[in-house]
């Protein structure tokens, strides 16, 4: 069906809406669910930067599942694809104001902390068979080399290593006089990346997640905590949460190699606020980019993505699998191409099982679009199967999340 205008196909496939928000930090034991029907908020105006085949494309892949899509242009935080589900309808507040385990996703934003604060380097390996343990905590593994490196462990998402690095940073007690002082350095490099704050998009009723800290951990454990404590978030479960716009702008930071603009939906004119002409940089050293961005290839190259990998452009990526009682959330975040990037994307579909199942793939499809103008035969065919699935009947039949992580597959 033709489009005339931008205004016209959010109006009519993009009716969105959001909750009016207290706080940008959830209490202890407080988990942001994924927004329901509210009353709706139309995204308005001729001036927006959605790009209107993206939309299309995002919409028809998105029938039948809960969950969004978000796309940004790196170069100038241009939102060019914010699509929504659920089984009430579009709701942009599924993409903005939504705090989501980011699963494995998050573990490229671990490994720029952990190589900014000198706990490992591109060469530091730990061993991993089919998982490891601590604390008497079996947690699970797939399949892969041993022992394993950073950028191998990124490309097929050991949790053994993040696991292992992240609460060496928590109990380290060379660099940090106090467990304190670990998180709260950790934190900062985090929160520097975008995370546990509202990136204050030109929507009302953002949402800012959860990035624990000192005081979240003392009132949430009642000041009895260590690194085992808080060791899921070091595969991105347990006590983070994070919206599908944040991780999008995880992976914009990535893609330029450490700074962002505060996404935004309307195009600038002379009376547009200046934050969304600024330049936010990381606290992360630009020295450590180049390690994730290879890993981050290495991934769709050969590692939990390999099966969205194409000649026509060079995808870099990272899987994550939210785990659930019942079908677990697909996540994906990448960008594209390698070198010199003109998209970032975000897909978290709810009960879709791991990343590479039904994220990635759909992800795949959104660059591939944006950057080729249209879609081959083959990946024409493969929207169409995407499209035709339908996660509903299996999302009414699942049971609420559980509160503690089990042992992971974490792809």
């Amino acid at each position: 069906m033709p489009i005339n205008t931008i205004q016209r196909l959010l109006l009519l496939c993009a009716i969105a809406t959001i909750a009016t928000v207290a706080s940008a930090q959830l209490e202890p034991g407080q988990e942001q669910q994924p927004a329901t029907a509210r009353p709706p908020l139309a995204l308005t105006g001729s001036n927006l930067t959605i790009d209107t085949r993206l939309q299309s494309l995002a919409f028809s892949l998105l029938k039948g599942k809960q969950g969004s899509i978000v796309a940004i242009n790196p170069a100038n935080g241009e939102v060019l694809c914010l699509a929504t589900n659920t089984p009430s309808g579009p709701n942009v507040g599924m993409a903005i104001a939504s705090a989501l385990e980011p699963g494995s996703t998050i573990k490229v934003a671990q490994a720029l902390t952990l190589l900014t604060s000198y706990e490992v380097d591109a060469g530091t390996a730990v061993v991993c068979e089919r998982g490891g343990t601590f604390g008497g905590t079996h947690v699970g593994c797939h399949k892969h080399m041993s022992p394993i490196k950073l950028k191998d462990a990124i490309a097929y998402s050991c949790n053994t290593w993040f696991l292992t690095y992240f609460q060496a940073m928590i109990a380290d007690r060379v660099n940090y006089a106090s467990q304190d002082e670990a998180l709260t350095m950790w934190n900062s490099y985090m929160r520097s990346m975008g995370l546990g704050s509202p990136l204050g998009i030109d929507i009302a009723g953002e949402r800012g997640g959860l990035l624990p800290d000192v005081d979240y951990m003392n009132r949430r454990y009642k000041g009895r905590w260590n690194e085992r404590t808080i060791m899921w978030v070091g595969m991105g479960q347990g006590d983070i949460l994070t919206t599908p716009l944040q991780l999008c702008n995880l992976a914009v930071t990535i893609a330029n190699r450490g700074w962002y603009i505060t996404p935004h939906v309307h195009k600038l004119t002379a009376s547009s606020h200046k934050q969304y002409s600024t330049r936010h940089d990381t606290e992360i050293n630009p020295i450590f980019y180049p390690i994730v961005v290879e890993g981050m290839r290495k991934a769709v190259t050969r590692g939990t993505a390999a099966a969205v990998n194409t000649p026509a452009f060079t995808l870099c990526g990272k899987t994550g699998t939210a785990e659930n009682a019942g079908h677990d959330h697909s996540i994906f975040i990448g960008f594209a191409p390698m070198d010199q990037p003109k998209i970032a994307v975000a897909v978290y579909i709810m009960h879709g099982g791991f990343g590479a199942d039904l994220a990635a793939p759909i992800a795949a499809l959104i660059v591939e679009k944006y950057l080729k103008g249209s879609l081959s035969k083959a990946s024409q065919a493969r929207a169409s199967r995407l499209a035709a699935k339908r996660l509903f009947a299996a999302q009414a039949q699942s049971e609420p999340k559980k509160a503690v992580p089990r042992p992971s597959r974490g792809k």
